[in-house]
């Protein structure tokens, strides 16, 4: 049954059910049937009253199928398709207060049951699935027939009429039950269970059905028309409607809710309110769909939400009662289709909906055969086998779900460099810090900040270590503190966005549950496979921070935070907003630049607050330990010297002027000198170094440490030294940190050799022991890199001094690699295939992914690697892996054969923008060629911003306008989505259409799908660049003549988008050049709706100093009040609240007012600022319901106290 009719939803029929249907098929229950005595029921009740009820042999105990209909023209339909009906039951529960009817169907004996009159939904429906597990004990398998609400997508043309089975579907078992009762439009939908599947009999035979129906199509029109001619009286109510009667409106498209009268009459048929059909064949006037079915509590009557979960769960129909069933009913659901799920209800097509179900079940039924149902066990002790692991299994499920989440936020993962430091820390260094009055007030007193800057080499990071250490013993146990730290490193690129995620994945794992702001973020994002913008994760954080009493935030390494578009600047600037807003308590690490210290100046207000500084410097004492630890390592002379073990201990700790690097650096020094006068000419020479002038750069200091250590490593035999070379080679160029695993396959290739030699493979011990101390491995996570990021400058900055050519032989490598005769086969064909591979090719992936930057960087002749790219299976197989990674977030293999990329090798060397490899792949490829997925080489030129490959590709004849391939974009969106300035005017000098759009009015029935699956294939580059918030790139579209009122797929503009991310800049700019301030989207949102349902304060106060009307209203009649407090924006509500909001605005759809909406979400704060602010608490919403009722009914007790008192 379709959610929530309820009464209104029956049909009414003169007669009663017998007098319709007859005696026709009424006769007693073969009594050779029943083996025991009949008892009456005096004898019954009795027998259950002394806690012994009678387990009958016969009548009841011979019914093994359990048929539920929820209401009257469910319940005829079912009685009409028995083949017999029996009279009964002679047994029945006290306690058992439904209404049955037994029947047969072929062999199979049937109970069928109905919920009683006036009740239905999920709880009902529970409720007759236990009593009548109590009267019937031997059902085996259930059904749970009736009608539904469809939900029409561009996958399934779902039709009236047609049915729908529930079958398992992408890890659900066929129907889930979400909590819709707390569901609005705009809002996130919450899982509430995963429920039990169907019983193997009934799944098995669905697929046996569907294959028969495959081959010789499906009786359900005959059956039901031979149905109709026994029961003549039931052909008014329960035959085919007219087909013209079956309208699908476009789902902007709005049933007025007081208007009674037909749709044909209120909503015109108008073609262009109808989604376009195609006229369907006589045979297939019923299909049959097989998938999910969601079922809730409420009625659906949103378009717009039913599209969304048709597109993020592939649902197929509503309903309201098979959730009350799957779990304590393992059942079969079949849905004939009777409206739309929106507010166009179809009243006329409930009895032959009810039908076409009904005839489906009894063909399902008459294929299962009776031994196969013998062979079942019975529903009751099914759920009793499974019971006691239930709970169990769904803490574990929802563990892993979490967990899931968390690593969609972010897989960086900074705890196994945090517990590499702590192993590699001498034990009782740094206690000077964790000592000293500053630390302590900062650990004491909320909303300090404590910056410990200090010179290159000093130790910060090891002492950063220690202090988050220090907080989570400190701390351990108490789950309303919270500690997030993140480390910077040089090579690392992490942008705003990521490190701002990360801290969110960290704050939340401190709850013992999963925060419900990170649930509702990733269900936003997980069905349109996107990522959370800034804006999202910086309101997730403000609202997640406030629920702890101290949250201690702790950074290492500001300095190494990448610089490039303002990645460090904007870092700290949300950091300090993060501390104005929502009071945490800061630590951070820095060497002393001027751009970094101004921010922890007390005497600005833009910086971070009650900030106390400590200079981080190599303590002596902490020296002398580590020293002291690592005496070890030197020669034996040492050994048994304890003087001169003393004086090195004493001269270093003076030498290195509080450096902790230098110290590392001078011992490992010493481990060859093996004469006392060795030892102390090298102390001597150290000492030397640091009695300079005053003004001494200790940057020359390290410099020349590690032009000591490069000497050294020189200085071995050809064989150490050659390999010295590679590994310090490889750790320094390598385009991310390398697992020692991949280090040790990749300097074993030999260039142009056709397999891997495994007798090649070094000892990752010797690997490190030759480079003189200058690498080491992060043992928690097996990376393999150089001991300080001065080291990672130095090498970088003189390689040409120590190194051939790097990046050439990086390419050479990975190449080789790529080609070896393992991968001739080309892609993988499932998961297991490429486990296997990447399990036997641990270099593989970075090959993959890495090959052409490092080509490109070493302007790699294409004869170099021509073999690899003519060879297009291995080429493909590599992309394979490449997208494979470049796509998903969560463990690569997920999206094996879904969204991966098919390259080939002209197309690998436009993506990577290497011009030779370009141009050779020109002399025999068509610049125009398509890979797998239908993408031109300009299309992959674009996205990188390659401008010369671009150039090349347009001199070649490449159209600069491809029509791109199903859910792509355009060269010139991609350059849009990448921020590639230089890319974009290119493309738009050469003609790039500025206005591309794929999207009309005509297809404005399948854009939800669309949107959500490929966020801006429908937007115009304009849309796209206020996306994105590019300030440059808006204004060069808009030079160059892009629309400033061009429409998205949602009819959303540029400014709509703008407003949207919060971008004030964007926003005046686009107003400057014309926007209008008052365009509406298809549900007739406007700017100023979009800025208050996403919380952008700002832009709302913006627009309504530009003269918006604070109480305009969208298609539904939402106000930016309704939509504010609908997303829980207490500052937004606020603001418009100041500025003359009408504080009771009633949706159109369901009645629902800013107060109604904040108790559904149990907001307190949110209830509270209406209830000041004159909310009413007696105004109801369509369903009748109160904002104090609405909270009674959920339990909400702290806010059914304030209702109270305000009334």
């Amino acid at each position: 049954m379709e959610p929530g009719n309820g009464p209104k939803r029956t049909l009414q029929i003169d007669d009663d059910d017998e007098a319709v249907l007859g005696d026709a098929k009424r006769r007693n229950f073969d009594k050779a049937q029943d083996e025991s005595p009949k008892k009456t029921e005096s004898q019954h009740a009795a027998r259950e009253k002394s806690g012994r009820p009678y387990q009958l042999k016969g009548i009841n105990s011979k019914y093994h199928v359990g048929w539920i209909s929820a209401i009257h023209p469910e319940n005829v339909a079912a009685r009409a398709f028995l083949d017999d009906e029996y009279d009964g039951p002679y047994y029945k529960s006290s306690t058992d207060s439904n209404d049955y009817t037994l029947g047969k169907i072929k062999e199979h004996n049937v109970v069928v049951a109905v919920l009683p009159a006036g009740e239905y939904g999920v709880a009902s429906a529970a409720q007759v699935a236990a009593n009548m597990m109590r009267t019937f004990p031997n059902i085996k398998i259930g059904l749970m027939v009736g009608i539904g609400g469809g939900a029409p997508h561009q996958k399934h043309d779902i039709r009236l009429g047609d049915v729908v089975v529930s079958v398992p579907r992408n890890g659900f078992g066929g129907v889930f039950y979400y909590n819709f009762g707390k569901s609005i439009q705009g809002k996130k939908f919450r899982e509430t269970k995963h429920l039990n599947m169907p019983p193997t009999s009934l799944l098995a035979a669905v697929n046996g059905l569907k294959s028969q129906y495959a081959l010789r199509g499906h009786p359900l029109i005959k059956n039901i028309d031979d149905v109709l001619a026994k029961y003549p009286d039931l052909q008014e109510e329960y035959s085919r409607p007219d087909p013209g009667s079956d309208r699908l409106y476009k789902s902007d498209i709005i049933h007025a809710s007081d208007d009674v009268a037909p749709c044909a009459e209120v909503c015109s048929q108008d073609p262009s309110c109808l989604v376009a059909r195609s006229e369907r064949p006589k045979r297939k006037e019923i299909t049959i769909h097989y998938g999910l079915i969601a079922s809730a509590d409420n009625l659906l009557k949103d378009a717009y939400i039913r599209d969304k979960l048709a597109m993020e769960k592939d649902v197929l129909c509503f309903e309201m009662e098979a959730a009350g069933l799957m779990d304590n009913f393992p059942c079969l659901a079949i849905r004939g289709i009777c409206d739309y799920s929106d507010t166009h209800k179809n009243d006329e097509w409930q009895g032959y909906a009810a039908m076409t179900a009904a005839a489906y079940a009894k063909n399902l039924l008459e294929r299962v055969r009776p031994e196969q149902v013998e062979d079942e066990k019975n529903i009751s002790e099914v759920l009793s086998d499974v019971q006691d692991g239930v709970h169990k299994l769904l803490d574990t499920h929802h563990e892993r779900q979490h967990q899931h989440i968390l690593d969609w936020l972010t897989q960086v993962n900074y705890a196994p460099l945090q517990s590499d430091l702590l192993r590699k820390r001498q034990p009782q260094t740094g206690q000077w810090l964790l000592d000293s009055t500053a630390f302590q007030e900062w650990i004491k007193t909320s909303k300090q900040t404590l910056f410990c800057p200090g010179i290159p080499g000093a130790g910060k990071t090891t002492l950063t270590s220690v202090v988050v250490d220090y907080l989570q013993e400190r701390f351990r146990g108490q789950q309303n503190i919270a500690i997030a730290y993140i480390y910077f490193r040089y090579n690392f690129e992490q942008t705003v966005d990521d490190v701002l995620l990360n801290l969110l994945k960290q704050l939340a794992q401190t709850q013992g549950s999963l925060p419900s702001v990170v649930e509702e973020l990733y269900d936003e994002h997980k069905g349109r496979q996107t990522r959370p913008c800034l804006d999202e994760t910086r309101r997730a954080l403000q609202v997640l921070i406030p629920q702890y009493p101290r949250v201690f935030i702790v950074i290492d390494g500001l300095d190494e935070c990448q610089i490039a578009g303002g990645c460090r600047n904007d870092f700290l600037a949300e950091m300090i907003d993060l501390q104005a807003n929502c009071g945490t308590s800061v630590f951070a690490t820095s060497r002393f630049l001027p751009d970094i210290t101004e921010k922890f100046d007390n005497k600005s207000s833009l910086n971070f607050i009650g900030s106390k500084q400590i200079e981080i410097r190599a303590d002596v004492e902490d020296i002398k330990k580590y020293l002291d630890g690592h005496m070890h390592q030197l020669p034996s002379v040492v050994q048994n010297n304890p003087e001169l073990q003393l004086e090195i201990k004493t001269r270093i700790a003076e030498a290195v002027d509080g450096m902790f690097l230098l110290a590392k650096i001078y011992l490992d020094f010493l481990e060859d000198k093996l004469t006392p006068k060795a030892i102390i000419n090298a102390l001597d020479k150290f000492q030397r170094r640091s009695r300079g002038s005053d003004s001494y750069d200790r940057s020359q200091v390290l410099a020349n440490a590690f032009d000591d250590a490069m000497q050294r490593v020189n200085a071995q035999s050809p064989g150490r030294r050659e390999l010295a070379l590679q590994v310090l080679g490889w750790t320094t160029c390598a385009r991310r940190a390398l697992t020692t695993l991949e280090l040790q396959h990749a300097l074993a290739v030999e260039i142009n050799k056709p397999e891997f030699d495994e007798n090649n493979l070094a000892d990752i011990q010797d690997l490190v022991s030759v480079c003189a101390g200058l690498v080491t491995i992060d043992e928690e996570s097996m990376a393999i890199r150089l001991v300080h990021y001065t080291l990672q400058e130095y090498l970088e900055n003189t390689q040409d001094k120590w190194f051939r050519n790097p990046q050439a032989q990086m390419a050479l490598k990975c190449v080789t690699y790529l080609s070896f005769s393992a991968f001739e086969s080309g892609r993988c064909q499932c998961d297991q295939d490429l486990e296997e591979r990447l399990r036997l090719h641990p270099f593989y992936i970075y090959a993959a992914r890495n090959w052409g930057h490092h080509a490109r960087e070493a302007e790699t002749p294409y004869e170099d690697i021509e073999y690899f790219l003519r060879c297009q299976k291995k080429a493909e197989a590599s992309s394979q892996v490449f997208s494979l990674l470049a796509f998903q977030v969560n463990p690569p293999l997920l999206l094996l054969g879904n969204e991966t990329r098919e390259m080939y090798g002209l197309h690998l060397a436009a993506y990577f923008g290497i011009d030779s490899a370009v141009f050779g792949q020109l002399v025999n490829n068509d610049p125009n060629s398509r890979d797998g997925n239908g993408r031109t080489p300009i299309s992959h030129a674009a996205e990188n911003g390659h401008v010369a490959i671009i150039k090349v590709l347009l001199d070649k004849g490449a159209e600069i306008d491809p029509t791109p391939p199903d859910h792509h974009y355009s060269p010139l969106k991609l350059a849009v989505i990448g921020n590639h300035t230089a890319a974009i005017e290119l493309l738009l000098e050469n003609g790039a259409f500025i206005e591309s759009n794929s999207f009309s009015m005509e297809s404005h029935d399948v854009f939800m799908v669309h949107h959500h699956r490929f966020p801006h294939t429908d937007r115009t580059p304009l849309s796209i660049a206020a996306t994105v918030s590019n300030e440059t790139i808006v204004q060069l579209l808009l030079d160059k003549g892009a629309k400033v009122d061009s429409k998205d797929e949602y009819g959303w503009t540029p400014l709509s988008h703008a407003a949207m991310r919060g971008h004030k800049a964007i926003v005046e700019l686009l107003l400057k050049k014309g926007a209008n301030i008052g365009s509406k989207d298809f549900m007739g949102q406007t700017p100023l709706m979009v800025a208050a349902d996403f919380g952008n304060a700002s832009i709302v106060m913006f627009l309504l100093e530009k003269g918006v009307d604070v109480n305009s209203k969208d298609g539904g009649s939402r106000t930016p009040l309704w939509w504010a407090s609908a997303m829980s924006r207490v500052a937004t509500v606020k603001l418009l609240l100041e500025k003359g909001a009408h504080v009771d605005s009633q949706d159109d759809y369901e009645g629902r007012t800013p107060l109604i909406l904040a108790v559904m979400d149990e907001d307190e704060s949110l209830v509270s600022l209406l209830l000041q602010n004159g909310a009413s608490c007696t105004i109801k919403d369509k369903d009748g319901r109160t904002p104090l009722s609405l909270a009674e009914e959920y339990g909400y007790e702290t806010i059914v106290q304030m209702l109270k008192r305000q009334r």
